[in-house]
């Protein structure tokens, strides 16, 4: 593929002129965000998360495109705390035009340890044709496609802008959510909206744009395991005794089939076509080891799209430096399992559940707590607003773009859909297999922004043409 952009008409061409010129702004104003540690998660400083909203607030006030611009928070429904800042501005259509949502979010996975980093984790960094850092791509970026292409409309269209535009940009969406249902009620009649756009997805490569299309659910929750009421010497009982660590690998290892596959009964998968990917793609963009084998049975993609996986992302356990020679009384796991679209997470975590008390050895006490859930969606594909999304894409990119599954899960896309069931919904990003969102060393690539957000710039300068 080239760099150049496909078929436009003149008006467009400057627009993308605008998009280009434009660009060294935006990637600045990016890693000003990118500076903001937003993490959202409850172990973090909640001010940086509000530090994170005002700045975004301040970017679409300069825009000079809203009517109003707020940073707003919304109660968490359990437990009645408000959750983490968030941006909501809105732009009331004129002269019978569409109105569309823009959906991203500002605050930022943990960075875990710095040594795992090539930088800084929030000190933004451009090497080659990337721009590294935590929340680099994911989704301060997505944040910025949209700054960027509302600044790019509003130049090109000047007083002929008359689109309806809702900004929303989420504080905790890596925290779960919380709020978010509450915040979609108390404000549902400023992000009532024919179409949204939620950038937040990936791409099927550097060079080919995607439309996501399905996404998976998501179970998680705490796992605990007992079996002793304190530590004891191993040597002493070992052999007659089970500790906790003997009882929760048993457990554990129960959740997957010889192959690999999950072997929980009543975790069901999704029927449906997809692209051609092998295996030596896989092992490239997992960074896979030379000698380990893929795990599952179907297509790669029925596996990662359709299909229930659960993996066990965090133990506590004494470490090995301070490993002592005792029997463990206790054991907490983390368990993260995603859903295949076409099943409710009610029902998955309830299988989940019912697997985990009919295969306990031992008879060991189980305790299941801390537990979050998230729907999967299918996204309905076949309205026109998500056509103009495709050309916008192939005009943008000179591309086709993929219809793709995410093998990862956006909850809160069935709450959108739910609260504003007759608008059109439209998930991209500006992701690619080697952004590395929630690891070490994320990052964006450059191309792929620019191209994101003449993308979106298209579609808005299209639907301004549009009557509703």
């Amino acid at each position: 593929m080239t760099d150049s952009e496909g078929a436009m008409s003149a008006a467009e061409t400057q627009l993308a002129q605008i998009v280009r010129e434009n660009l060294p702004a935006t990637i600045a104003d990016l890693s000003d965000l990118v500076r903001i540690p937003s993490v959202s998660w409850s172990a973090f400083d909640p001010a940086h998360v509000l530090e994170s909203a005002e700045a975004v607030a301040a970017l679409a006030r300069e825009t000079g495109v809203f009517d109003s611009v707020d940073v707003v928070r919304a109660p968490i429904a359990e437990t009645g705390e408000l959750g983490q800042p968030a941006v909501l501005a809105r732009r009331h259509a004129r002269g019978g035009k569409p109105t569309i949502l823009l959906y991203a979010h500002h605050d930022v996975q943990p960075p875990g340890k710095d040594e795992d980093w090539d930088t800084a984790p929030f000190e933004p960094v451009v090497k080659g044709d990337r721009l590294y850092g935590r929340g680099a791509a994911d989704d301060k970026a997505g944040v910025m496609t949209h700054i960027g292409a509302v600044r790019a409309l509003a130049e090109a269209a000047g007083d002929d802008l008359e689109l309806g535009i809702a900004l929303f940009i989420e504080g905790e969406e890596e925290f779960g959510s919380r709020s978010f249902a509450s915040f979609l009620e108390q404000n549902r009649e400023a992000l009532e909206a024919d179409a949204i756009v939620v950038a937040d997805s990936d791409n099927w490569n550097t060079e080919t744009p995607a439309l996501s299309v399905s996404l998976r659910g998501n179970v998680a929750f705490r796992l605990g395991v007992r079996t002793l009421a304190h530590a004891s010497h191993s040597g002493m009982f070992g052999g007659a005794v089970p500790d906790a660590m003997m009882a929760t690998i048993r457990l554990l290892n129960s959740f997957w089939s010889e192959d690999g596959s999950v072997a929980v009964e009543g975790l069901s998968a999704h029927d449906a076509t997809t692209p051609e990917y092998g295996e030596a793609q896989l092992r490239a963009e997992a960074a896979l080891g030379e000698s380990v084998r893929p795990v599952g049975s179907g297509s790669i993609l029925e596996r990662i799209w359709f299909q229930p996986a659960i993996t066990v992302t965090g133990i506590d356990a004494p470490d090995v430096a301070n490993a002592s020679n005792t029997l463990i009384p206790h054991v907490n796991v983390k368990v993260s399992a995603r859903i295949a679209p076409g099943q409710s997470a009610a029902e998955a975590f309830a299988a989940l559940e019912q697997h985990i008390r009919a295969n306990t050895p031992f008879g060991a006490e189980i305790t299941i707590d801390e537990v979050d859930v998230g729907d999967p969606f299918l996204v309905d594909d076949s309205g026109p607003i998500v056509a103009s999304t495709l050309d916008a894409m192939r005009d943008a990119w000179g591309a086709d773009p993929v219809r793709m599954g995410i093998g990862g899960s956006i909850p809160f896309v069935a709450d959108l859909v739910r609260v504003f069931p007759d608008a059109e919904i439209l998930i991209t990003g500006v992701e690619d297999p080697d952004t590395r969102a929630h690891s070490p060393n994320e990052s964006l690539h450059l191309g792929v922004f620019r191209r994101a957000i003449l993308t979106e710039a298209l579609l808005l300068s299209r639907l301004n043409e549009k009557a509703r």
